[in-house]
């Protein structure tokens, strides 16, 4: 396993500070271990310092590495929250955000922290004379909501200029939060012309966490194809995915090559849920209850209810393909994506490793 993003090409300015929101999180630990690797000093917003249970994993990297970290306490929804974090700092990487599906309120639990929280941390922004560029987290559930969508976009596939039409608080309010704080961000920017705003839009991210408990939802998906739960048989629901440590570098990228510039599409492979159990077979298919074939549409379509999941879902995903341009971001951003087995397999191992899955 590649324990780092590599950043080989990508001048990094280590003189000043760069502040990472959401600094405990998937897509944050590898970043912030990339830049403290690098040499950067790294300003961590978190909820709570003195959690050290949350932020043990990021000062031991600190402890290794030629950069430095200190940690700020930040509320997404507390106006200035971010100022003395961000005091100093050229770079603000935005990615905290939640990221779940199951929620009671999405107003409050999805919309809020995404859409205000993002309001909260470019004001501040525009409040702090040494910010030059802010690179925010945004989502490929900003550009679409279904995989149905893929066939109304130019040539069958998503590009950066297409913008999520289809998503509500009522249907997909992840996908719907998403575009909400993209179009403020895009907002705010556009309203002063001091910093320059990067926008990275992952796909489904997989791949190992540097924390040994991930909690993102992603890691929920991967440990049915693997506990059980899809035994009989895994839909071909259509996504795109990419390596967390693939889209760690990617905001590397974004935060300090001089021409990046818009947004980018980060994907690495075109695939379905059943595409992403197929990986595992060879390596883990004989101790694990993997799925080795596809649930049938309309089975999956009568079981939506009790898998958490509606109909209209069922019907705009199963069965159909995903498909996105990713050449922006590899011309761009200089990516180059590393192998679907190697993502899954990792992710997978680690699943292993902290218990989450048993062998059969």
């Amino acid at each position: 396993m590649q324990e780092e993003p590599d950043l080989t090409g990508i001048p990094l300015d280590t003189s000043a500070p760069v502040l990472v929101t959401g600094a405990t999180g998937y897509v944050a630990g590898w970043l912030v271990k990339g830049l403290l690797d690098a040499g950067v000093t790294v300003h961590a917003a978190v909820r709570d310092p003195r959690n050290t249970a949350k932020i043990q994993h990021l000062l031991d990297f600190a402890e290794k590495a030629p950069g430095d970290i200190r940690f700020f306490a930040t509320d997404l929804l507390a106006d200035g929250s971010y100022a003395e974090a961000m005091a100093g700092c050229r770079v603000v990487f935005h990615t905290a955000s939640p990221f779940t599906t199951q929620v009671k309120d999405p107003q409050r639990e999805l919309v809020d922290p995404a859409a205000l929280g993002t309001r909260t941390v470019l004001e501040s922004a525009n409040a702090t004379p040494s910010v030059q560029r802010v690179v925010l987290t945004s989502s490929c559930a900003a550009i679409y909501t279904d995989a149905s969508d893929c066939a109304k976009a130019p040539g069958g596939r998503l590009t950066e200029e297409v913008w999520n039409t289809t998503a509500s608080l009522d249907y997909q309010p992840y996908s719907y939060s998403k575009l909400l704080a993209e179009r403020a961000a895009w907002d705010i920017a556009a309203a002063q012309d001091r910093w320059r705003l990067v926008v990275i839009n992952p796909a489904l991210v997989i791949g190992p966490s540097v924390n040994a408990q991930p909690t993102s939802e992603s890691f929920s998906i991967v440990r049915q194809l693997g506990d059980g739960t899809m035994r009989r048989g895994a839909p071909r629901a259509g996504i795109g995915v990419v390596d967390v440590r693939d889209l760690a570098r990617a905001h590397i990228a974004a935060g300090y090559l001089p021409d990046a510039h818009g947004r980018h599409i980060l994907a690495g492979h075109d695939t379905d849920v059943l595409g992403l159990a197929q990986v595992l077979l060879p390596r883990f298919g004989g101790r694990f209850p993997i799925p080795r074939r596809a649930l049938p549409k309309p089975l999956v379509w009568l079981a939506a209810p009790s898998a958490e999941l509606t109909r209209t879902f069922v019907s705009r995903n199963v069965g159909v393909e995903w498909h996105a341009d990713n050449s922006k971001s590899r011309r761009e951003l200089g990516m180059v994506y590393r192998p679907l087995q190697d993502s899954m397999e990792d992710m997978f191992e680690q699943l292993v490793e902290n218990g989450t899955v048993a062998a059969a």
